[in-house]
């Protein structure tokens, strides 16, 4: 009798479950991956106020993969006398020596009881792969908390957002969009910002409060200026302009934020679907969608194909094309807050 053949839905490795940084949870291996270092602080930290919440007694260990000492991952895992929960927070396994791998791999395969042990690798190197294939396939019943670089906009926003959800506090869109503006180099500055706002400011978040804290930030942000000039206040955005490019800001991302507004505009504009379903479609957020449509009160095609012209000259000139980027800026704001060809 010839033997079976192997089924196309035979069975996979087992995958760890994936958990998010904002909702850690203990389990016996937690690995803790990718880049972002502020998210993987939160989800570590959160890991040990869950089990401290469980059991005071916790006994905290910190160990270095890079650094270690053989039979260190053993020994601090072992059972205690009196039996408390045992935290061991291992660092640097993306360094990891050999003797912490060969442990390493043997220990996930049997986890001592009652410890919970946590792997922080940031993907910058291959090391300690044999160890994290291991683990994800499910050896040692872990768990992945992934803590994926936040370097785009729309995800810093997203950031920024999640920290005023997880709080209970409302901030209006335009205040948050000025506050991620005025963070925008720095994602741990970003996150203290916000936690200040949450812990300080009774009531909802407005523009007025995130510019009374973060004024002399928030108005050289591009896209405040970009705002501005695209609600048609002519004035204030050149003000808002001079006020940038006096405190250093650069014109070419400047004339991005413009660019990345205006694109968003033209997407939405015209189309009646509602904003959760057109946002999957066009492969955006809710909010990004409902900003557009508000953006775009008081526009028509002639402006808007107006406006992403002289934004596409500025841009040419801010990068060579011309002598003066100033007035290449200054040219396409009035253009863009008075919704009319320059000079008329």
């Amino acid at each position: 009798m010839a033997a079976p053949r192997s089924s196309s839905r035979s069975a996979a490795k087992p995958q760890i479950p994936q958990v998010s940084w904002r909702e850690p949870r203990p389990a016996p291996i937690v690995l803790v991956s990718g880049p972002e270092e502020i998210c993987a602080e939160r989800a570590i930290a959160g890991v040990r106020e869950y089990l401290r919440a469980e059991d005071p007694a916790l006994e905290v260990s910190d160990v270095r993969a890079d650094d270690y000492a053989p039979g260190t991952l053993l020994s601090l895992t072992s059972p205690s006398l009196f039996g408390e929960p045992r935290l061991v927070r291992v660092s640097g396994v993306e360094r990891c020596s050999d003797a912490f791998l060969q442990e390493a791999v043997s220990y996930i395969e049997q986890p001592q009881d009652g410890a919970t042990v946590v792997l922080r690798h940031t993907g910058a190197s291959v090391r300690g792969k044999k160890l994290l294939d291991a683990l994800r396939a499910g050896t040692g019943g872990g768990i992945e908390i992934p803590c994926a670089a936040i370097k785009r906009d729309g995800d810093r926003v997203d950031f920024a957002a999640g920290e005023f959800k997880a709080a209970k506090k409302r901030i209006q869109p335009s205040a948050l969009r000025a506050l991620v503006s005025a963070f925008a180099d720095d994602l741990t500055e970003l996150a203290a910002a916000c936690q200040q706002l949450i812990g300080d400011v009774e009531g909802d978040i407005t523009d007025d409060v995130v510019t009374k804290y973060y004024g002399g930030r928030v108005e050289v942000s591009a896209f405040v200026v970009a705002d501005t000039a695209i609600a048609g206040r002519y004035g204030e955005a050149l003000v808002s302009l001079r006020h940038a490019l006096a405190s250093g800001a650069d014109p070419v991302p400047m004339v991005a934020a413009f660019a990345m507004k205006l694109r968003t505009m033209a997407r939405v504009a015209g189309n009646r679907e509602p904003s959760r379903q057109l946002a999957q479609r066009l492969g955006m957020k809710d909010w990004q969608v409902d900003r557009a449509r508000r953006d775009l009160a008081g526009w028509n095609e002639r402006s808007l194909g107006m406006a992403i012209q002289a934004t596409a000259r500025a841009d040419a000139e801010v990068k060579g094309a011309a002598r003066d980027p100033i007035f290449a800026l200054e040219r396409m704001v009035t253009v863009i807050a008075t919704r009319q060809p320059f000079g008329e």
